[in-house]
């Protein structure tokens, strides 16, 4: 496994570092070292490892076959009155055989493919590798630092334009509002690690990394950035709080009961109020204020989606039709609004319903876990920032963000299932 993990960092620290750096390669460095950590997993996979792989993904193991064949299904030729529409007008145009595939791009949906490929490769893999809690422990590291440096960066670009030219501010904000998350779970570990006499003097210089990584994080999600990017954030660090006081006050099943649905019943307030504050399509309620003309063009394009879609990946392709100028790129201004799109209302309520399943099995993976109920709470906590971060901003779709939130819920996953010191 010694392989595996290491190809996990590269493609986690390689992707998330080029992309925040501007280079292009960065998705595809990192989806090469994705593919290795499976080979090398593959080659060296034991009995016990496959065991502990069906347990921790017994709550949904479809689901890592459903998604890439969802979307491998829209490059399928299918009759042209199932096809999108532009195959139609071309065999209108040109002949040839009345088939068509569901998407209006074929090459950009392949790369999304392989970009989801690489996202449930790496999460298998982290189930794997992780298993081993000191592996857990590094991989929780190098994930805070990540996630906490890129906070950093859009910190010192607010605050020192001079110093920090220019940062992807999307992708930015998304990774500080996961770091946020895991900068807390490395507090907790510190603090877990004081408790069961181990290094003091060690504990504390991890509790001041995590303090450090924590308020960092806190700066550019709560104070640099969009007012509901904020807001899931604090729903985040809510269900961390939750999560932490049941465990620690020991609660009976019927008080954990009722303040979890207190605290659910708080999050469904915030939500309505925040949908309702803004008029138009429900997609478009958290997004930041945009231009008339292309709030225009958007509010057509979602209309003419269709229930699968127009293709993963093809937002800013199918986007050029609507936009009246004829140089403009149409972006997603979120990353629901990008899965509707490509996806249709399938792709965007399977989302959903995936967020939320993984969201319940972390939440009482945590609950039952014990002294390492950070690993499963930190990763429900992302879970649950990016499913409300969805639809505020497009940080989620890029490829560092995939990469990085498909390894904290692999992360997650194994250890609401590992014993502590299993190999």
């Amino acid at each position: 496994m010694s392989l595996a993990y290491f190809a996990l960092i590269v493609s986690v620290v390689s992707a998330s570092a080029l992309e925040i750096a501007g280079a292009t390669f960065g998705a595809q460095l990192g989806t090469l070292a994705a593919a290795l950590s499976l080979l090398a997993a593959a080659s060296s996979t034991r009995k016990a490892d496959y065991e502990h792989y069906l347990r921790a993904t017994s709550w949904g193991r479809w689901i890592l076959i459903a998604i890439p064949l969802c979307i491998a299904a829209q490059l399928v030729p299918f009759p042209l009155r199932f096809a999108h529409p532009i195959w139609a007008s071309a065999h209108e145009v040109i002949g040839g055989l009345s088939l068509g595939p569901i998407t209006a791009d074929i090459g950009l949906t392949v790369n999304a493919l392989l970009l989801a490929l690489a996202a449930i490769a790496l999460l298998g893999v982290t189930i794997l590798v992780v298993r081993n809690r000191g592996r857990a422990e590094l991989v929780l590291f190098v994930l805070s630092g990540v996630t906490a440096i890129s906070a950093l960066m859009l910190d010192l670009h607010r605050l020192s334009p001079a110093l920090v030219a220019t940062v992807p501010h999307e992708l930015t904000t998304s990774l500080a509002g996961l770091g946020l998350m895991l900068n807390l779970a490395v507090m907790q570990l510190a603090a877990e690690r004081a408790e069961t006499h181990h290094s003091l003097l060690r504990s504390v210089a991890i509790g001041l990394c995590g303090l450090v990584g924590a308020l960092v994080s806190a700066v550019a999600i709560f104070g640099l950035s969009g007012t509901n990017s904020a807001i899931a954030a604090a729903f985040g660090v809510v269900l961390t709080l939750l999560i932490l006081v049941i465990r620690r006050l020991d609660l009976s099943p019927l008080a954990a009961s009722a303040l979890s649905v207190a605290a659910l019943a708080g999050v469904a307030i915030v939500l309505t109020f925040l949908f309702e504050k803004s008029s138009g399509p429900i997609l478009l309620r958290l997004v930041p204020e945009m231009g008339a003309e292309t709030k225009a063009a958007l509010e057509r394009m979602l209309a003419d989606t269709r229930w699968f879609g127009a293709g993963a990946g093809t937002f800013a392709a199918v986007g050029r039709i609507y936009q009246s100028d004829a140089g403009a790129v149409l972006t997603a201004p979120s990353g629901a609004t990008a899965v509707f799109a490509g996806m249709g209302w399938v792709g965007l309520v399977a989302m959903i319903a995936v967020s939320l399943l993984a969201l319940l099995r972390l939440f009482f993976g945590a609950l039952q876990r014990g002294r390492d109920s950070f690993f499963p709470a930190s990763a429900a906590a992302c879970i649950l920032f990016a499913l409300v971060q969805s639809f505020a901003g497009p940080g989620l779709l890029h490829p560092a963000a995939i990469l990085c939130l498909a390894v904290i819920v692999g992360l997650g996953l194994s250890q609401s299932v590992s014993q502590s010191g299993s190999r």
